[in-house]
C-alpha cells in the first residue's frame, strides 16, 4: 500500500497538490509527505540555497494557547507564569511580535520536544500565545500543556487543521513582500497576524534551513490557492522532506527524535542559549538542579559536529571512535551538498569535542576518518533587526 492510498496516514491541506505535482509521497510522523519532487533532493537542496523553496510543514503542531481576561501586559504575565514550569525559556520577557526557541522539559531537564512559542504584536491578542511542536510530539505536547494552564483558566486551541508553508532561501524575502507588504517589518524569530484574500494569516520570519525565510500558517480553504501562487513565481520550487532534512543538517540544527530525546539536556544538546539563567537562579524550571550542575562543571557527553573525511557518509546509529574506543555514536548524518563531503553530529566526552580532533566514524563495518569541526557547517543567514 503506497502513502497516497494508506487510509492510516494524515493528509495536509496541500496532499492534493503534491500529488499533482509528481511529489514522491513517504510515511512521516503519521502523515502522507513529499519528500521529493522532480528535481530531487540534491537539486532541490541547492536551489534554496540559491533562490527561495516552498515546504509544505503542516504536519507540524501549529497552536494559540488563550487565557482569560482583558488583553494586556498583566494578561502576558499570567499566560508566562502558566506555561514557564514546563519550558526552558524565558516567555515573560518576551516582546509583543517576538518568538523565541525553547525546551519542553522532563522533570530531570530532558529534552520532550523543542518548540517555538511566541507573544503576538496585536494589542488585542495580548496574553495569547503562539506554538508550533513537533509533529511526531505534537499529541503528547497538547496534552501535557492543556493540563498545566488549565489552572489558570488557559486552553489550547489546536491549529494543525490548517497548513503551514514555509519558504526559504535568500530570495524569499522578495517574494513574501510581493505577497504581503508587511513582510519587510519583519525580522529574524518575529510574528505578525494579517490578512490575505480576506482571510487571516500568520506570518513567522522563521524556519529550520539556516537561511533566512518566513512560516504561514493559513486557513485550509486557502492553502492550495496560497501554495499555487507561491509556485507561480519563477524564484520558487516546491521542496520536499529529503532536502530539508540536508539544510538543516549542514545549519547545525538539532532534529528531535534523533539529536534530542528525554535522556539529552539542554546543555548536552550545545543549546544552553534556550535555558533561562533568571529562572534556572529561582529553581523554578524542570530539572533545574542537573542543568545547574552540567553549566558549573560541565556535561558528561556535548553534540559536536564532524567531517567525515573519507568513504560513505556516516548516519544516525554510526559509533565514533577515538582510537580503540567507542566515545558516542552519530545521530544525524548525510552528504552535505554545499560542502561536497559527508557531514555528522552527534554526541562525544568533551574532551574529544575540540575542533580539529580527529576521530573515526564506522561504517558497515568500516573505519573512516573524520574531524571534529565548529558548528553550523553552512553558515546561517537569517535576517536580524541591525541588518535592516
Amino acid at each position: 500500500m503506497s502513502p497516497q492510498t494508506d487510509p492510516a496516514l494524515k493528509s495536509t491541506p496541500l496532499t492534493a497538490s503534491h500529488e499533482r505535482a509528481g511529489g514522491r509521497m513517504v510515511a512521516f510522523a503519521g502523515y502522507a509527505m513529499p519528500v521529493q519532487y522532480s528535481l530531487g533532493i540534491l537539486k532541490e537542496h541547492q536551489w534554496v540555497r540559491a533562490h527561495a523553496g516552498a515546504f509544505d510543514v503542516s504536519h507540524m503542531g501549529p497552536a494559540l494557547l488563550i487565557f482569560p481576561g482583558p488583553a494586556g501586559d498583566d494578561k502576558h504575565a499570567l499566560a508566562a507564569a502558566a506555561i514557564e514550569p514546563l519550558i526552558s525559556g524565558d516567555v515573560a520577557g518576551l516582546k509583543p511580535g517576538q518568538l523565541r526557541y525553547t525546551l519542553l522539559l522532563a522533570e530531570d531537564g530532558g529534552i520532550l520536544d523543542d518548540l517555538i512559542i511566541g507573544r503576538p504584536f496585536e494589542p488585542e491578542l495580548q496574553g495569547a500565545l503562539y506554538l508550533v511542536a513537533n509533529a511526531g510530539c505534537k499529541e503528547d505536547d497538547f496534552a501535557l500543556i492543556a493540563t498545566q494552564i488549565a489552572p489558570s483558566g488557559g486552553r489550547l486551541e489546536r491549529a494543525d487543521d490548517r497548513a503551514l508553508i514555509a519558504v526559504q532561501g535568500p530570495e524569499a524575502a522578495s517574494v513574501i513582500t510581493s505577497l504581503l507588504a508587511e513582510a519587510p517589518a519583519l525580522s529574524f524569530m518575529t510574528l505578525l497576524r494579517v490578512s490575505w484574500q480576506g482571510h487571516e494569516l500568520w506570518i513567522a520570519r522563521s524556519g529550520y534551513t539556516g537561511e533566512d525565510g518566513f512560516e504561514l500558517l493559513a486557513p485550509a480553504a486557502i492553502a492550495p490557492a496560497l501554495w499555487t501562487w507561491l509556485l507561480a513565481d519563477d524564484r520558487v520550487r516546491p521542496i520536499g522532506l529529503g532536502a530539508r532534512d540536508s539544510l538543516r543538517l549542514e545549519a547545525g540544527l538539532p532534529l528531535y527524535g534523533h539529536d534530542l530525546d528525554p535522556s539529552v539536556s539542554p546543555i548536552e544538546a550545545g543549546l544552553g542559549f534556550a535555558v533561562s539563567k533568571r529562572r534556572l537562579k529561582t529553581g523554578r524550571m524542570r530539572g533545574a538542579a542537573r542543568l545547574a550542575r552540567e553549566l558549573a562543571e560541565g556535561p558528561a557527553r556535548v553534540r559536536a559536529g564532524l567531517k567525515v573525511l573519507d568513504g560513505a557518509p556516516a548516519r544516525e546509529g554510526a559509533q565514533i571512535l577515538a582510537g580503540d574506543a567507542r566515545i558516542g555514536v552519530v545521530t544525524s548524518g548525510g552528504f552535505s551538498p554545499s560542502l561536497g563531503q559527508a557531514i555528522a553530529m552527534g554526541f562525544v566526552p568533551p574532551a574529544s569535542a575540540e575542533v580539529g580532533t580527529r576521530l573515526e566514524v564506522e561504517v558497515r563495518a568500516r573505519r573512516q576518518g573524520a574531524e571534529v569541526t565548529a558548528m553550523p557547517f553552512v553558515a546561517h543567514r537569517y535576517h536580524r533587526q541591525q541588518e535592516g
